[in-house]
């Protein structure tokens, strides 16, 4: 029964030292807009993996590979921009600390900054991400734990100013992966209660800031 600490969007001080090894946790998670230096403390201290997705405040990372241990762009040796030892899930599927992890990063496209989707490019790279976990399923019957987005559904905790628009093709996804949970940043409660949604039989969690989750295997 992995427990991962799991961040986004606000940075707590507290947990940007050495108190946060008061916390028992398998993994760390990361839903975007955070210092990667922050997501590489954390993972470096409690001596855990850390999975993410980038934010729209994000620096760029598409385009990185990587192989036999080296940072690839364009087929040379680059230094990732990264978090150090982060596992960016962003349109992959990836198994680490006893989950198994889906990621679809970035936000609706409202200018030019990086990280950001019209809602076909989205629906483009769900679709891609729907077959990479299909075809694990098939390979060894294990779905989906966790969705990890940056940006919500539309329609389910999203805003209406147009830069925190949910992504419509996220409930397709929803329904094709059936995960357990579906985890997102972007929109900041403000103190405003955010209780978890459903979509299904997926519970849709605002991850804002920080928060220990433990999930049922």
């Amino acid at each position: 029964m992995p427990t991962a600490l799991v961040v986004s969007d606000e940075v707590d001080e507290r947990l940007w030292t050495n108190a946060v090894l008061s916390y028992s946790v398998d993994l760390v998670v990361g839903a975007g807009d955070l210092p990667f230096e922050y997501l590489e403390f954390l993972a470096e201290t409690l001596d855990k993996p850390c999975v993410f997705v980038p934010g729209n405040h994000d620096p760029d990372l598409t385009g990185y590979t990587r192989h036999s241990g080296l940072s690839l762009k364009d087929g040379f040796p680059v230094e990732w921009p990264g978090p150090v030892g982060g596992i960016n899930a962003d349109g992959v599927v990836v198994d680490v600390g006893g989950l198994r992890v889906a990621g679809l990063g970035g936000s609706i496209r409202y200018n030019d900054g990086p990280n950001q989707w019209t809602e076909r490019q989205q629906a483009r790279r769900a679709r891609k991400l729907v077959r990479l976990a299909e075809r694990l399923r098939r390979k060894d019957g294990r779905g989906v734990d966790v969705l990890l987005t940056h940006a919500p559904p539309r329609g389910l905790g999203d805003r209406e100013d147009p830069p925190h628009h949910g992504f419509e093709c996220l409930h397709r996804t929803i329904e094709a992966l059936r995960p357990k949970w579906l985890l997102h940043g972007h929109i900041h409660p403000h103190g405003e209660p955010m209780p978890d949604r459903t979509a299904g039989e997926t519970r849709l969690r605002n991850v804002v800031g920080h928060q220990v989750m433990e999930f049922a295997s």
